[in-house]
């Protein structure tokens, strides 16, 4: 991403007078809408974007209980406090590196990436790339790239601010799931096989809380093997849950389009995440990204797929990178934020394979077609 114009950097520091949530669970996603729409050029669309969206912006809540290093573990998933863990992580984003807070942070939420649907893992996702860029804003309103180790890190600006919102999100929302046991018979070899062998639970007609508690049992993937996943290997095997995932959206997507988006953008954004981290962070990493993206599919998925001759056909571009722009520019014309945020994941999985992959551009038109375009 090439931001010279500094309206990223304008539009979060719009949006930071505002809280993560509408109505009291409903979740804020216009940070990492318009981080999408600038990085893939829609620039000059974002203000106006956000004019659009203000009807869903509510004021940061009230802080309740001041958060510390002594008392966040009491703190940790009340959602009344987040206020308070916001102003935490700015704190600490103010007196420490970024990469520094984060790689201390990330095991401590990671057991909890399914609290607040997974959006707060996906903003922190949005939040790192922008980060991970290292550019400039010619304003120079925005964070300076990171100099070389040892360095003095540079003042905050409104991206590492956008890093302590979402951080502070995820910590009041964090919310484990159930303990869950392995399913019976062999593990699945695929990520797409894993995904295939999830069992959707029993009572879909309550939110989603309600649906999750219903988990039991999920296949276990990757396979056992003998020793240690290797980090190199779980980042490869994390690129294949999210191309998988994106691939089961296209036939799949159908069963609740709004939230079973997040089963694809949740694992895509710990993949983004993990060139900040250590590299032993990444397995476990793996793990939670997997536990995300199956529960979500058993929360929602549909009994049966859609068939072949049911799936959009993608635009005959010259080249994939043509065909990526197209879709891309289909989604910033249809609005809606899940529509968008979708295809930001699935020109990310596209780009993985020099051909391109059609099946996961369908899936970022089937997004704009099951679900509903903004006004």
């Amino acid at each position: 991403m090439d931001d010279t114009s500094g309206t990223l950097d304008e539009a979060l520091e719009r949006l930071h007078a505002a809280g993560p949530e509408r109505g009291g669970w409903l979740s804020n996603h216009a940070p990492m809408a318009v981080e999408a729409l600038v990085r893939h050029g829609r620039g000059p669309s974002v203000h106006r974007w956000l004019d659009l969206y203000a009807d869903k912006l509510e004021d940061m809540p009230s802080p309740y209980a001041t958060v510390t290093d002594r008392n966040w573990p009491e703190a940790l998933g009340d959602p009344r406090r987040i206020a308070d863990w916001t102003a935490y992580f700015t704190r600490e984003l103010a007196d420490h590196p970024w990469r520094e807070v984060l790689a201390q942070w990330w095991p401590r939420l990671l057991p909890g990436i399914a609290g607040g649907a997974t959006h707060p893992v996906i903003r922190v996702g949005h939040a790192v790339r922008t980060l991970l860029d290292g550019t400039r804003p010619a304003t120079g309103a925005g964070d300076a790239p990171a100099g070389p180790p040892g360095a003095a890190e540079p003042a905050p600006g409104p991206r590492t601010h956008e890093l302590a919102h979402a951080l502070g999100y995820w910590a009041a929302r964090h919310a484990p799931l159930p303990p869950l046991d392995r399913l019976p018979g062999p593990a699945p070899h695929t990520a797409a096989d894993a995904l295939a062998a999830v069992p959707r639970v029993a009572d879909q007609s309550g939110g989603i809380r309600d649906r999750l508690a219903q988990l039991a049992a999920f296949p276990v993937w990757p396979a056992p093997a003998p020793g240690a996943l290797g980090a190199d290997e779980a980042r490869a095997l994390l690129a294949e849950l999210v191309r998988a995932a994106a691939h089961r959206y296209a036939t799949h997507g159908h069963g609740e389009p709004v939230m079973l988006v997040h089963a694809v953008t949740a694992p895509n954004a710990v993949l983004r995440t993990l060139p900040a981290l250590p590299r032993e962070l990444w397995a476990p990493s793996l793990d939670a990204a997997w536990a995300a993206s199956a529960a979500v599919l058993a929360a929602y998925a549909p009994p049966a797929p859609l068939p072949p001759d049911r799936l959009p056909s993608v635009p005959a571009g010259a080249t994939p990178a043509e065909r990526a722009e197209e879709v891309f520019a289909r989604a910033a014309a249809h609005g809606d934020e899940h529509a968008i945020k979708l295809t930001d994941t699935v020109l990310d999985v596209a780009a993985m394979r020099e051909a391109g992959d059609d099946l996961a551009l369908a899936a970022a038109l089937q997004g704009c077609a099951l679900i509903e375009p903004i006004a």
